[in-house]
């Protein structure tokens, strides 16, 4: 067991085993990307392949340039030169603000797509407050296979420009049975000003 921690799956470094019982395997830690304060995008084009048939990215404390943005992902087959494979995706979220005053658990039907190239919304209305980011993670089953369709789950927590929490809960499939060998994470509208996130294999 060199090498490996144990009960450790949240840690941003090394190889790292799911606690016992929990269906997991190894976590390698594969690349991280740290914002440099004035990212258009934070984008992995490389190692995501055959190796590993389950890959996570977790994004910690992406902060955005614009109050009241959407954290996005979408993906490509052709190592980066486009990002535009189809997705049909659903969100729904869970809301509480500061004040007390409003607390929902909905479907976000303006949030989702059917059949579009869009990216996909995976964190709702971010706050661009000193204070204010998202933190998450997204998970891309077997991105490889040329059979079927490309799944996807995401949950993140957002401090929302509205000074509320909000757990954001996305899911969807590419709609493609090329090979997905990149991924982008981006805002709906201008840069990415703090943050990093790491993208693991899982065996």
């Amino acid at each position: 067991m060199s090498g490996i921690i144990a009960q450790n799956v949240g840690r941003h470094g090394g190889l790292i085993k799911a606690p016992s019982g929990g269906g997991g395997g190894a976590w390698t830690l594969i690349q991280t990307l740290t914002s440099d304060g004035s990212d258009s995008d934070l984008s992995f084009t490389s190692g995501i392949d055959s190796t590993y048939d389950e890959y996570c990215f977790k994004f910690i404390n992406i902060h955005p340039e614009t109050d009241g943005v959407y954290f996005t992902v979408n993906f490509s087959t052709d190592g980066g030169s486009n990002y535009n494979v189809t997705k049909t995706t659903t969100v729904f979220i869970s809301f509480h603000n500061e004040a007390d005053s409003t607390a929902v658990l909905q479907y976000q039907s303006g949030d989702d797509l059917a059949q579009s190239t869009s990216a996909a919304n995976l964190s709702v209305l971010v706050g661009n407050g000193n204070d204010e980011s998202t933190s998450g993670e997204l998970y891309l089953f077997s991105p490889s296979d040329t059979t079927f369709a490309k799944h996807f789950i995401s949950e993140s927590n957002d401090y929302e420009t509205n000074d509320a929490s909000s757990n954001t809960f996305a899911a969807g499939y590419g709609n493609t049975t090329s090979a997905i060998d990149a991924v982008q994470f981006k805002f709906s509208a201008d840069e990415i000003q703090g943050g990093s996130i790491s993208m693991y294999g899982i065996t």
